[in-house]
């Protein structure tokens, strides 16, 4: 038998730094060529470990949150053969102890290519972890156990290292239980309490929110809207382009009316060096999209939006989208933005006050749309209104500014068809 070590891969763009996110496996697991081993996070993406070999891992070279130079020992597994490695006195890294686990961690594919849990899974017997070891769940599972008062040490985890998927939480939900695990109800006192770390992509937002608010003078604008025409536009399209072209929702019109308003307002689509005190006007528009995932907030982008048609822009918000929320997304597909869209959808409520994205100058951000009473000519009619709240960096952006480029999307976006009249 031999050693082979994983060392922490050159990622590329000069990165000398990563953090380590996430484990996937554990000392003593047997795990398979491909099988990926560990997540680790630049500044722009989080990156999957995959190992080269099949083998049993002797060591762990870091713990989740720990910043790696890229070179260092990431992981040491043994093999059959002799291995990549000869072990010297100062060598090895410290063993991280085995977590105990429900049930035995077998291989997995890439997470992508898990199976699903059949109806009719039957969960294994409920033998609780011990009280100071945390499970490996995402945030997102994290939530939805919270929410249903669940203890996630009592749920059995099918993923790598004991991992506990959303398939397992179901599995756990839909199958009567005796009580273990389950929170007190409707009044009860609650004593428990988790402690979550702040790292991987909730730290990176944690560190560029905080820096954002700390270095941009921020100052917000509210406009209100009446979309009707346009909602009128957009279901006409959708009914008669739909099926071939692709269902068009709100965000391509607000994308185009933004790249027609820029052409007046160069100094809005812009980046800042604020340290060389430079301001960059930018021809292309590249519109960040602000997208929620699982494990927090991503803004892949949209580039060269004042090319593409409504349906294209549409097409590839919806890839790019995508790609953040299943933490696919590339170095390149989230970086490059000079304006930034966020939107809530339906959740939208009436009033936000969105964070620049930095070194952007502007941030857009759409509200939710609702029906309400307006006075048109002296009439009560009743309207689909909407309002955009944005932010900008008043050091490079005035406020009058600022003002006239949302009016100027407000013209647009209420009468559709001037987004279209060159």
């Amino acid at each position: 038998m031999g050693t082979h070590v994983i060392k922490m891969p050159d990622i590329g763009e000069g990165i000398a730094q990563v953090e380590l996110v996430e484990w996937f496996v554990k000392v003593g697991d047997v795990i398979a060529e491909d099988q990926v081993v560990a997540d680790v996070m630049t500044d722009k993406a989080t990156v999957e470990i995959p190992s080269p070999v099949s083998g049993k891992v002797l060591a762990l070279g870091g713990q989740p949150g720990e910043v790696m130079a890229v070179g260092s020992e990431l992981i040491r597994i043994e093999v059959e053969g002799s291995g990549n490695h000869v072990d010297t006195p100062h060598s090895k890294p410290a063993e991280a102890p085995a977590t105990p686990v429900v049930a035995e961690a077998k291989p997995e594919p890439r997470a992508e290519a898990r199976p699903q849990v059949a109806a009719g899974h039957v969960a294994a017997p409920i033998v609780p972890r011990e009280a100071h070891e945390k499970p490996l769940a995402s945030p997102a599972v994290r939530k939805r156990a919270l929410d249903a008062g669940i203890e996630l040490r009592y749920v059995h985890g099918s993923g790598p290292a004991g991992r506990i998927l959303h398939e397992d939480l179901d599995a756990f939900i839909s199958k009567p239980q005796s009580g273990a695990g389950q929170a007190p109800g409707g009044y009860g006192k609650r004593t428990d309490s988790e402690q979550v770390p702040v790292i991987g992509l909730r730290r990176k937002i944690a560190q560029r929110m905080q820096d954002a608010k700390r270095r941009v003078a921020h100052f917000s604008y509210v406009e209100e809207i009446d979309v009707t025409a346009l909602e009128a536009l957009r279901q006409q399209l959708n009914a008669k382009h739909g099926d071939s072209r692709g269902k068009l929702t709100l965000l391509p019109f607000l994308v185009r009316a933004m790249v027609v308003a820029l052409r007046d307002f160069p100094q809005i689509n812009a980046t800042y060096d604020d340290e060389a005190q430079v301001i960059t006007r930018h021809g292309a528009v590249h519109v960040g999209i602000a997208t929620q995932g699982d494990n927090g907030l991503m803004v892949p982008v949209l580039r060269h939006a004042e090319a593409g048609s409504l349906w294209s822009n549409a097409s590839e918000i919806a890839r790019v989208a995508h790609a953040a929320r299943n933490n696919k997304a590339t170095r390149e597909e989230l970086s490059g933005s000079t304006i930034t869209l966020t939107s809530l959808g339906a959740l939208g409520g009436i009033v936000s006050t969105p964070v620049v994205n930095t070194p952007e100058v502007a941030i857009v951000g759409v509200n939710r749309m609702v029906e309400r009473p307006v006075v048109i000519d002296g009439q009560i009619v009743v309207r689909k209104m909407m309002n955009l709240s944005s932010s900008f960096d008043h050091r490079v952006v005035d406020g009058m500014d600022a003002a006239l480029f949302i009016q100027a999307v407000r013209g647009l976006l209420e009468q559709p068809a001037c987004l279209f009249v060159e």
